[in-house]
């Protein structure tokens, strides 16, 4: 993130009289990358800074309220993202996590994916990208561009790309399966209730019940579980406007064009 003034161009979000803001949990060792954070996230009306931590032995000892998000830097003194990131999800299941990193390789992304982190984001986004990717999260979405899970997938589906961790997969529904495809597709929650007919509340618990049928922390992890598993194949190179009817079960029947 640029060392500029992290207030321009900030986008400023309605807050509802009487709604709570949202937690922001900074961890980040480099000082001067800390406080440009925290000016981001303290700039924005609907969210607030839970806290700051510099490495990982200081986040294990945060002892204030649940973070409903944390930006998580990759590189820390006596660890790294992930590690931390397992650990905020041991702790806090529902805290979203957005891991910020100078690399950008796919086996870093991978492991934070496998931790549980929710997105990535290069630390030299804008404040706005940081923003937007904390309300996204917020909301559950998944933040990564479609053609990087793209990329992410076939590298999954390959076998050269590793996730961490066991899962112990369930059988999902037909409803779930079509639903666990929209999101390979990288569609956000509006897209999907859209083009499925589904109230918010109702994707959201198909959700619920799909990462727990995958052993999964996020969205994001339970799409590379998924395409490892082989439940749904990977997401297509074509264009997305020319794709099956919304609601069809049966994804077999669309196979990525050769």
């Amino acid at each position: 993130m640029s060392a500029s003034d992290p207030r321009r161009g900030t986008s400023q979000a309605p807050v509802l009289r009487g709604a709570r803001l949202s937690r922001v949990l900074i961890v980040e060792d480099e000082a001067l990358m800390a406080e440009l954070l925290g000016a981001v996230v303290g700039n924005e009306p609907d969210l607030q800074v839970a806290g700051v931590a510099g490495s990982v032995a200081e986040l294990a000892a945060y002892r204030g309220q649940p973070p409903d998000v944390v930006l998580m830097d990759y590189r820390l003194p006596d660890g790294n993202g992930a590690v931390a990131t397992s650990m905020v999800k041991a702790r806090w299941p529902t805290t979203r996590v957005i891991m910020l990193s100078a690399m950008h390789d796919d086996e870093t992304m991978l492991e934070s994916i496998g931790a549980g982190a929710d997105g990535y984001l290069g630390k030299d986004s804008s404040a706005d990208d940081i923003v937007a990717a904390i309300r996204a999260a917020r909301a559950g979405e998944i933040l990564l561009p479609p053609q990087l899970i793209v990329e992410i997938a076939r590298r999954v589906a390959s076998g050269r790309g590793q996730v961490t961790g066991q899962h112990h997969i369930e059988p999902l529904t037909p409803r779930q399966r079509v639903i666990l495809r929209e999101l390979v597709d990288g569609r956000s929650s509006g897209e999907i209730c859209a083009r499925l007919d589904m109230s918010p509340n109702t994707l959201r618990t198909h959700t619920q019940h799909i990462l727990a049928r995958l052993g999964s922390h996020s969205k994001l992890e339970a799409v590379t579980v998924a395409i490892r598993h082989g439940l749904v194949e990977s997401p297509r190179d074509a264009q997305r406007g020319d794709e099956r009817p919304p609601g069809s079960a049966a994804p077999e029947h669309h196979r990525e064009e050769r």
